[in-house]
This record gives C-alpha cells, structure tokens and sequence, in this order.
C-alpha cells in the first residue's frame, strides 16, 4: 500500500488527481495534505478524511512514499528536487518546469535517488491519444512529415489562480494549454529530434479595456502573459510541427486538434479519423469504438502508482517532458529576438 500525500491542494489536485487515487483504494492511500493556504489544506483533509495536514511540505515528506506537486509553475522544480533527494517519488503536474536547468536538476535527482519522477501531460492518456499512438506504432500512416498541433480557445482566460502571474508561471498560453498538444505531437512522432525553433508570442487582446471573457475577470492593465503563441519545429529527419495555441483566440469556436500527414495516410487526433490513400482510392476512417476511461486522470494517476510499485513502465517520461520545456523555451526566446534558435546535440537552446 503506497502512502500517498499532496503538495498544493488547488483546483486541479481536488477535481482531478484526488479522486483518481481514491478510486486505487487497493494499492494506494492519502495520508498527508500541504499548501501554502493552511486553511484550504484542513478543508480538503476533511473533506476526504485525510488524516495529515502540514504546514510545511517538507515534514510531509517524511512520512509519505510518493507525492502529487501542484503547485505554481515556479516551484516544481524546488518541491520535486527535495521530494526526490528525501526518497519520495514524485507525479509533478505540468509544464515539468520553467526552464530546461531545472528540468536536469529534477532528473538528475530522480537518477540519484532511484525514484519515479513522471509529469502531468494527461492528454497522452485520452483514449483518441492511445488509439493514434497505436496507429503511427503499426506503421499505418508510415514517416510523419508535418505535424499541426493546435489548442485554440476563444476568450477564455483563466480568470481565477495565478494562470496570468508571469513570475509564478512562467508563461500563459503556451505553457499553460499549449504545452499538452505540443506533448502529445511529440510522443506521437516517435523519438523525431528537433534542430531549429521559431516562435512569436502576442497579448495585445488581453491588454485591451472592455474584454469579454467566458472564464471569468481578469485585470487587463496588469496581463503580463501571452494570450497567443504559434511556433514553428524543424527536425533532425526533416519533418516539421505547426504549433498554434491561444486562450482568447478571436475564432469562430475553440479547436483542438493534433494531424499528422504521414509518407502512407495521415490522421487526426480530436475526432479520430485515419486518411488513406488505398486500392486506386482516397479513404477516410472513423473508430466506431474506442477503448479506454473517459476519464484520462484516472489511467494517469494508475500508471504512476503502478511505475512506483514496480508493475508498469511510465508513459510520461521525464526525458520526454523535458524536451517540451526545452521547445517551450525556444519558442519565447525566438519570439524575444526575432530570429530562429538553434537546439544543439545535446538537445539544448543554444546560448
């Protein structure tokens, strides 16, 4: 029975990743809850009769066997290093963190330690995901040549949290949404190395007086993130992802969506459906049936609580969320000097 605790008890930990643990009753337990807001700690502890509420993160830690980090961007990295370096594996919600050194600080503790470190990109975890990865693993659409990744929401900031606080989260769009169909095109393509980056970030919407927003307020004079980014990835192989992603986009409806057009048929990820060129002629597939949980939280939080009892390998590993971050990175650095950033063999920004 894995002890489970939790550090930072916000939206997402309480709609997602507590009732995905609670459901593994079998093989896993909440023992301890922490976050900077005392008072919210003690009413999730009541609420789901858990029995240990920490003031400070750290005494959690010594009395967990693994965590679930969901925290401000700014603090993974930190929270995740300690939570490792004290024998304690680590689910870290995404992005894995805001910079590329913080990500090999984190792996490197993980290495040390001998402890699962995974990272929260559930998107894999959808049953359209599963279905398109089992595609492109049997060949069916072959090499994938372009690749479009978009995450497209019209005006729908986040108006609670700190989603709009540049400092804690290091971004806005892009690293906040964007960052999950970037994922999920990446793991779809395989082991692809990206070489080159271009990237331009925009806010002048989110800056504007009078906003109309279906997420609730936002203080427009103080928006200090992107509300719209589209990057460009050139790769090792040749191939290339087209990446649009946006919270207040000014589009007819939201669109989410990851196509791929391969050298043999193409397919799309949201709705599913496999484009081939076949027997003199142009078909076009629809899945009548897909299996899987409705729900992609509860697969996620399994397979890491499966990764940490031994019995499953990690769907998301963190080599693999890294590489994210580090695209991540390009992108704004791109956007701030105009020009391309080249990403080195050790698939670093190139300084």
């Amino acid at each position: 029975m894995l002890k489970i605790g939790f550090i930072g008890v916000g939206g997402i930990a309480e709609s997602r990743h507590i009732p995905a643990v609670r459901k593994l009753a079998e093989k896993a337990v909440i023992t301890g809850v922490s976050d900077v807001n005392h008072h919210r700690a003690q009413q999730i502890a009541e609420t789901y009769n858990i029995p240990g509420v920490y003031e400070n993160y750290h005494d959690l830690l010594e009395n967990v066997d693994a965590v679930f980090i969901s925290t401000p961007n700014k603090f993974h990295s930190e929270i995740s290093v300690a939570a490792l370096k004290a024998g304690v594996h680590v689910f870290c919600e995404k992005p894995m963190a805001l910079s590329t050194k913080e990500c090999d600080e984190m792996i490197k503790a993980a290495e040390d330690s001998g402890k699962v470190l995974s990272i929260g990109y559930h998107y894999r975890f959808m049953k359209n995901a599963q279905a398109a990865k089992k595609v492109m693993l049997e060949g069916e659409i072959g090499e994938p040549l372009v690749i479009r990744a978009q995450g497209l929401r019209r005006r729908k900031v986040p108006g609670w949290g700190v989603f709009t606080n540049k400092e804690l989260q290091g971004g806005g769009s892009l690293i906040d949404y964007g960052c999950h169909l970037l994922d999920l095109a990446l793991w779809l393509m395989g082991d692809s190395v990206p070489v080159e980056v271009m990237g331009s970030q925009y806010n002048l919407l989110s800056r504007t007086p009078d906003q109309v927003n279906l997420w609730g307020d936002f203080d427009h004079t103080t928006f200090e993130v992107d509300d719209h980014v589209t990057g460009y990835v050139r790769f090792e192989n040749g191939a290339s992802l087209l990446l649009e992603t946006s919270w207040s986009a000014n589009i007819k409806e939201d669109l989410e969506n990851v196509s791929i057009s391969g050298e043999k048929g193409g397919l799309d990820v949201f709705p599913f459906h496999l484009n081939q060129a076949k027997h003199g002629l142009l078909l076009n597939s629809e899945a009548a049936f897909i299996p899987g949980d409705d729900n992609p939280g509860n697969p996620q939080a399994e397979n890491f609580i499966d990764s940490c009892l031994g019995l499953a390998e990690q769907v998301v590993k963190p080599e693999e969320a890294r590489r994210v971050s580090m695209l991540i990175e390009a992108i704004y650095e791109s956007s701030l000097s105009r020009s391309s950033v080249k990403l080195n063999e050790r698939r670093e920004v190139e300084k």
